[in-house]
């Protein structure tokens, strides 16, 4: 376990540096939406990537299905988001064969329910959606991924994970309060909210009190993504016109609610219902919710 800087973006490169760069061999990549593009960019600096499956020409609005995915057992790698942040849309089993190495961005779903650590060989995660503030990337790899890893020449020092193992962490001054926040929320999740098991249900049932909301409107509020793939940490959907949707962000924000905005790169309206947000906080918003309904319809 790291305690890294430069969040998952720097992650995006760091990656294929270690197990792609002069393989000569190819990564699988899926291309889910806004993240999973960017992390396929700073591949293809390093090697050969294949995209095994993109969302983009739907609008990234669904994941794949099983029957639409072909995996190579001879992938250097396969890589993908567990949870795209923008469109609201999230795996909910594991992807793969199980005798490639599966790398996974989990910046905004770590710590938000179990997961079967032992299947992934990095799993990576920014901490400032579930785990503490920003600053810190906790990043989990497995030591014989490393040991079987050729050793690239003339890499930047602060871009070998070999050299940050080596040091605990301590290869340039850590971010120590970020790190610190983190012990306290793990602390958190396991002695007062009671293990990732109970995180899960909490988190799920906010996320069907909004998604049920939504679905109920009868059209006013329109979900953006495929029901089965949609996201227990971040809600996406839109009103009627534009014009509402502004409207609904004005008054939200006058009725003391924040960071509905949609992602610039997506517009709309987004509510993310990340481990720190509880219960009674998405009652008041479905209560917003309902109110402007009443007003606008």
């Amino acid at each position: 376990m790291l305690f890294l800087q430069g969040g998952a973006t720097q992650q995006f490169s760091m990656i294929p540096i270690t197990l792609l760069r002069n393989t000569g061999r190819e990564a699988e990549y899926l291309q889910t939406g806004y993240w999973g593009k960017k992390a396929i960019v700073e591949a293809e600096k390093e090697g050969k990537v294949k995209t095994l499956w993109s969302g983009q020409a739907d609008g990234y609005k669904r994941l794949p299905d099983d029957a639409e995915l072909s995996f190579s057992e001879q992938a250097a790698y396969l890589h993908y988001a567990s949870n795209e942040t923008v469109e609201g849309l999230q795996f909910h089993r594991v992807l793969g064969p199980d005798s490639v190495p599966r790398v996974c961005d989990m910046s905004s779903d770590f710590l938000s329910r179990p997961v079967d650590a032992d299947r992934f060989s990095i799993i990576y995660a920014h901490a400032q959606k579930n785990i503490g503030p920003a600053g810190v990337t906790v990043v989990l790899i497995k030591k014989s991924l490393l040991d079987s890893a050729q050793e690239q020449p003339n890499l930047p020092s602060f871009l070998d994970y070999r050299n940050h193992v080596a040091t605990h962490s301590n290869y340039n001054t850590p971010p120590v309060f970020a790190i610190y926040v983190t012990l306290l929320v793990t602390r958190w999740i396991k002695d007062v909210v009671g293990g990732l098991e109970n995180m899960e249900n909490i988190n799920h049932r906010k996320a069907e009190l909004l998604y049920q909301a939504i679905d109920d409107s009868q059209g006013f509020y329109q979900g953006w993504s495929r029901k089965e793939d949609r996201s227990y940490m971040n809600a996406t959907f839109n009103l009627t016109t534009p014009e509402l949707e502004q409207r609904f962000l004005q008054e939200a924000a006058q009725a003391g609610f924040s960071g509905l905005d949609g992602h610039r790169s997506l517009g709309g309206v987004r509510a993310s219902l990340y481990n720190g947000l509880t219960v009674p906080a998405v009652e008041q918003l479905l209560d917003f919710m309902s109110t402007f309904e009443r007003k606008h319809r």
